[in-house]
């Protein structure tokens, strides 16, 4: 696979793992009441500066990183495959929004307790889907173009 389609597959990979992974488990950890973070899941809350809505926003995001790390991890297999992602997938982007965004927003680092550990893990579940979809679509058959008359 070429590395722009695979920056493509990764892309859409890395959106809809925010949408399905990531919210779905920011979700169940709203419902059991452990809520660390301001916005609800698959929040529409406009963001500043062009006033996307906030879950857009982080599907984003997540495809920007998705795609990144399928470029970072595309020679990987097996085991290795599935570590490399659920781990640089769980604290790199945690990483980077607690230490790098709010500086760049002109806010305070924000209190690690009990945030960065539930962004680790909703993380660590986005990336696992994005892996999982990458997988999905690298195993489907591929379409055979018929010649055109």
């Amino acid at each position: 696979m070429s590395l722009w389609k695979l920056g493509l597959f990764a892309f859409v990979a890395g959106f809809l793992a925010v949408l399905i992974f990531h919210q779905g488990l920011w979700y169940l950890l709203e419902i059991v009441g452990f809520t660390p973070f301001l916005r609800s899941a698959w929040a529409l809350d406009p963001i500043p500066p062009f006033g996307v809505p906030s879950v857009l926003s982080k599907a984003s995001w997540g495809g920007v990183w998705g795609a990144g790390l399928a470029l970072l991890f595309r020679n990987q297999h097996g085991g290795a495959y599935w570590a490399s992602w659920i781990v640089v997938g769980a604290v790199a982007p945690t990483l980077v929004a607690f230490l790098v965004v709010p500086p760049i927003k002109g806010e305070p680092l924000p209190i690690l307790w009990p945030g960065f550990p539930a962004g680790l893990v909703i993380n660590a579940f986005w990336a696992f889907g994005t892996a999982l979809f990458l997988k999905l679509a690298r195993a489907a058959p591929a379409q055979e173009e018929s010649p055109s008359r």
